[in-house]
């Protein structure tokens, strides 16, 4: 199955840059977040799946300090999403018998 690749922005005050990134982790479909200060980047780390605990503590550390030094930010969210799975259904023509149902599959 393919993936859609989509890029989601999302604009914080400091105090709230790392309660908004758990969040975001949490979520469970993110590739990559990037904090940016104006034009800025100031961070961006790389998410796989099954990151927990321990791992995410240093970046989530590091997120902290860097709320004590913004006022304002913006953090981009790479996501992930599967396609759609379109169903494919025969058309049937309108007065077919069986017979010819079954020779169209």
């Amino acid at each position: 199955m393919k993936e859609r690749t989509f890029w989601e922005t999302i604009e914080v005050k400091g105090d709230e840059l790392l309660d908004k990134v758990k969040e975001i982790i949490a979520e469970g479909n993110v590739r990559r977040v990037r904090i940016r200060q104006k034009n800025r980047t100031i961070a961006e780390f790389p998410l796989t799946v099954g990151v927990v605990g321990a791992v995410l503590a240093p970046v989530l550390a590091a997120v902290g300090a860097l709320a004590a030094l913004v006022a304002e930010c913006t953090i981009d969210v790479e996501k992930t999403q599967p396609d759609p799975v379109v169903p494919v259904v025969p058309v049937v023509p309108a007065g077919a018998s069986d017979r010819e149902l079954d020779e169209q599959c």
